[in-house]
C-alpha cells in the first residue's frame, strides 16, 4: 500500500483504563474480527495477561479501514505493555509509531504510568490524540479529566474524544481521528533496508519469530538479512502480518509493520531495539535508541521437592526462549539445596515468571527475598558488580560501594501526602519535585534506592494512600552508600 495511506499507532493507558477493550472495538469496527470471533481482549493472548488485565508482550495488528472520505487506509496498531518493568519495550514500540491514543479513564483521571508513557511518546515526536474512556459509568467526570490531561501532560484536551470502549459509543470517531491526525510514515522503499525489532517470541516449530517495523527499504521472503548488534546473517523464510490472525505475505515495505521467521534458534540473538539490514546492501548506520537490557532485581528460585530441580531447569530454559531479558544461573544453599539465581527487569517481571512456572509447569516454588546489583570499587581500582552477598569481597578490599537508584513519580490525592512523605523518607528518599497537578492531586518526584523499592514499597504506598496513589519509576544511576556485609 502507498505510504500516504498507512497509519502506525499505539495506545497509551494505565492498567485497567480499558486499552485492550478499545483495541477489541477497533478490530470489530474495521471488520478484522466478526462478532462471533470476538473473544474479550483478543490481543492479550497469555492467560496471565487477561487475568491481570495487563499486556506483557507487544503485538502488531493490521486493520483495513475505509474512512468517510471514501479512501482505504492501513492501520497498524502496535500494542505496548503498560507496566513500568517493560518501559524499554514500550519505548521501542513507540519508536515504531507516528502517533498514539492517550487513553484516560474518566472515573480515575491521569495516573503515573500514563504520564510516564505519554512523556516517552512526546519525546519520540508522536502525534498524541487524547481519548477519555468509560463515559458510560455514572462516576465519569469528563471536564475534570480534560483539565488533568492539560495540567499533567501539557496537551490541549479541548477536543479529546469521549468514548465507551465497552459499549462502542464514540469509537468510530477515534478511527476518523487516527486517519486525519496521525501523519503517514516517512522513508523510501528504494533505500537500503532499516527495520526495527520491537518484540520477539519463540515458536516450537519455526524457531524465533520477530515483530519488525520497516523504516527504510524492503523486506521480502528469501532475502538475506543481517542483525546489527551481532553481525549474524539469516535468510527470511516467512513474512507475515496479524489481522489479528497471522497471514503470510511476500513483502513488507518502508512504513509497514509485521513479523518474520528466519531460522533463528535463540531469542538472545534478536534483541529488542536492534536494527535489521540487508546483507548484500547494508544501511550506513543502525536506527537510534538501542540498549542492552540488564536485569535489575535478583532472587533465588528453589523447588519445595528436591526431585523437581531438573524440571525447574527445563522450565526456566523454556521461559528464557520467550524472554531475552530474563537471566538465570545455578546456585546452592545449605538450607534450600540446589536452585537458580534469577535476574528480572523488576518486581512485576519476577512475579510473572514465578506465576508462569507454578501455573504452566505445576512447580511448587520457594523464592528468596529479592535483591539488587551493587557496584563495588576495590582498593586496586577494579570495579565488580555483585548481586549476591556470598560474592561480596572482604571489607579490607573495598574502596567504595554504589547502589542503583531510581527516580520515582508518585501521583496521589492531597490528603494522603503526609503518609507518603513519611514512607519515602523512611526508605531513604531524596525529594526532587513537588507540584499540584489539580486542586486535589499532587505529583511527587523522589530519588530512591532500588533496594528499598523491591520488597514492600508498592504495597505500603497503596496502604498509606488507601489505593489512590500510583507509581512510576525509571533507573537514574547509582549512589555511593556505606554498605557492609553482615554475617550472622
Amino acid at each position: 500500500m502507498q505510504r500516504e495511506f498507512i497509519r502506525n499507532f499505539a495506545i497509551i493507558a494505565h492498567i485497567d483504563h480499558g486499552k485492550s477493550t478499545l483495541a477489541d472495538r477497533l478490530l470489530e469496527l474495521t471488520g478484522a474480527l466478526s462478532e462471533r470471533e470476538m473473544q474479550a481482549q483478543v490481543l492479550d493472548a497469555m492467560d496471565l495477561e487477561r487475568e491481570r488485565g495487563i499486556t506483557i508482550k507487544a503485538h502488531a495488528v493490521r486493520m483495513l479501514y475505509t474512512a468517510h472520505d471514501g479512501l482505504e487506509y492501513q492501520l497498524n496498531l502496535l500494542d505496548t505493555p503498560g507496566h513500568v518493568d517493560f518501559s524499554y519495550e514500550v519505548s521501542r514500540s513507540l519508536a515504531s509509531c507516528e502517533g498514539a491514543l492517550l487513553l484516560v479513564d474518566a472515573t480515575q483521571g491521569v495516573e503515573a504510568q500514563t504520564l510516564a508513557n505519554a512523556y516517552l511518546a512526546i519525546n519520540h515526536g508522536l502525534e498524541i490524540i487524547p481519548v477519555i474512556n468509560k463515559i458510560d459509568l455514572p462516576s465519569a467526570d469528563i471536564v475534570r479529566t480534560k483539565e488533568m490531561i492539560e495540567q499533567t501532560v501539557g496537551l490541549d484536551a479541548r477536543d479529546a474524544l469521549p468514548v465507551s470502549a465497552k459499549t462502542g459509543e464514540g469509537v468510530p470517531e477515534v478511527l476518523e481521528r487516527i486517519v486525519h491526525r496521525i501523519p503517514a510514515p516517512k522513508g523510501s522503499p528504494d533505500t537500503p533496508l532499516q527495520a526495527l525489532i520491537f518484540d520477539s517470541w519463540f515458536d516450537p516449530y519455526r524457531g524465533v519469530g520477530v515483530f519488525v517495523r520497516v523504516f527504510q527499504g524492503r523486506l521480502r521472503r528469501g532475502q538475506k538479512i543481517r542483525l546489527w548488534s551481532n553481525g549474524k546473517v539469516f535468510e527470511v523464510e516467512t513474512l507475515g502480518v496479524n489481522t489479528p490472525k497471522p497471514v503470510e505475505i511476500e513483502l513488507l515495505e518502508a512504513g509497514e509493520a509485521g513479523f518474520l521467521f528466519a531460522n533463528l534458534k535463540n531469542v538472545a540473538d534478536t534483541k529488542i531495539g536492534d536494527t535489521i539490514t540487508d546483507d548484500d546492501r547494508p544501511a550506513i548506520e543502525p536506527l537510534p535508541g538501542f540498549e542492552e537490557l540488564k536485569p535489575m532485581v535478583f532472587a533465588g528460585l528453589y523447588t519445595v521437592d528436591a526431585h523437581e530441580h531438573t524440571l525447574l531447569r527445563e522450565a526456566l530454559e523454556k521461559l528464557r526462549l520467550n524472554d531475552s531479558s530474563f537471566f538465570f544461573e545455578p546456585e546452592s544453599s545449605a538450607a534450600l539445596g540446589f536452585g537458580f539465581r534469577c535476574g528480572f527487569l523488576g518486581l512485576l517481571h519476577m512475579e510473572i515468571i514465578q506465576e508462569r512456572l507454578e501455573r504452566e509447569y505445576q512447580l511448587d516454588l520457594i523464592t528468596t527475598a529479592p535483591s539488587v546489583r551493587y557496584k563495588i570499587t576495590r582498593t586496586d581500582g577494579e570495579v565488580t558488580e555483585v548481586d549476591n552477598p556470598s560474592k561480596w569481597p572482604a571489607q579490607s578490599e573495598i574502596a567504595k560501594v554504589e547502589e542503583p537508584v531510581i527516580l520515582a513519580t508518585i501521583l496521589s490525592n492531597e490528603e494522603y501526602v503526609g503518609g507518603i512523605l513519611k514512607l519515602v523518607e523512611e526508605k531513604r528518599g531524596r525529594q526532587k519535585g513537588f507540584e499540584y497537578v489539580s486542586a486535589s492531586r499532587v505529583m511527587l518526584s523522589y530519588e530512591l534506592p532500588l533496594n528499598e523499592i523491591v520488597l514492600d514499597f508498592y504495597d505500603r504506598l497503596k496502604s498509606v494512600s488507601r489505593g489512590y496513589a500510583s507509581l512510576d519509576y525509571h533507573l537514574a544511576g547509582y549512589w555511593e552508600s556505606p554498605m557492609v556485609k553482615l554475617d550472622i
